[in-house]
């Protein structure tokens, strides 16, 4: 297992893949692994000759006060895990190395930022859609593997792959989640006991969101005043949304049909997490 820095020595090490007729899967991160990217490594190594996990916490998808310096950081021990696991290279540039000075280019998908996380957070999916394209460019993967948690972000990268005519297969895979089914995420890690164990309600609440849909619920504002109905019961929750959306322009539903999102964003404490199910109706 190889740690490589550099932009140019990782394209030194796919071009050799290429001639060799391998295929190359990437599995973007910013590190602080757990088993929801070690499965998405996984499914890299099942379908491609060479996998590639970047490690990278990028700047320009931060706001202003978000946790960009306190973001956990652990290289050394994402490294074990990788080569445990199996895998072959791990990207982790540094930011000069991936911003040099004078660095002026970004990427906007419109539309499908406006909402849920992009109403909450400005400029942030600029800087998501920003930094995957960059590493779309420097690795050329032929597959990239993303987890349906974020599933926005999986939603936008898509259609940025789509609109711009990127030559990469994009893969949204299912969201890994603890025992007590909490959804796997590096900024658990933040939570106090107290709050770890009020955060159960997002799954919790999910789940009664998906069996009052199976049963014949189609009402979406009856299904996101349920949401917040149960939701505000939990003293440390806050909510920042609760919404039920297409997904093909995260759009706000007024009636349930076809293929649903419903997507939550909840503070405990100074921590925010996000979940979803995904619903075919």
């Amino acid at each position: 297992m190889e740690i490589i820095r550099e932009i140019s020595l990782l394209r030194a090490r796919v071009k050799e893949a290429r001639s060799q007729g391998k295929l190359v899967g990437l599995v973007p991160t910013m590190g602080c692994l757990h088993q929801g990217h070690l499965a998405l490594l996984d499914k890299a190594k099942a379908e491609n000759g060479l996998t590639i996990l970047s490690i990278f916490v990028n700047p320009i998808q931060f706001g202003v006060g978000e946790d960009y310096e306190e973001y956990p950081r652990h290289l050394e021990s994402d490294a074990t895990q990788v080569e445990k696991a199996g895998g072959q290279i791990i990207f982790a540039p540094t930011v000069k190395e991936m911003y040099p000075q004078g660095y002026a280019t970004y990427i906007d998908v419109e539309r499908l930022t406006a909402g849920l996380c992009g109403a909450s957070r400005p400029h942030h999916f600029r800087g998501v859609t920003t930094v995957v394209a960059k590493l779309f460019n420097i690795a050329t993967p032929d597959n990239a593997y993303f987890g349906q948690k974020d599933a926005q972000q999986a939603l936008v990268i898509q259609r940025m792959t789509k609109d711009l005519n990127m030559n990469v297969l994009v893969h949204i895979m299912p969201t890994v989640r603890e025992a007590d089914g909490l959804a796997m995420s590096s900024r658990n890690s933040y939570l106090s006991l107290a709050e770890r164990k009020a955060a159960l309600i997002l799954s919790q609440t999910l789940k009664q969101v998906a069996e009052k849909i199976r049963g014949g619920e189609r009402d979406a504002s009856a299904i996101q005043a349920f949401i917040v109905e149960k939701i505000s019961l939990e003293p440390l929750a806050t909510i920042d949304y609760a919404a039920v959306v297409d997904t093909e322009e995260i759009r706000p539903l007024k009636e349930i049909s076809g293929r649903t999102l419903i997507a939550l964003a909840v503070r405990f404490g100074k921590t925010r997490l996000i979940d979803n199910i995904i619903l075919e109706v």
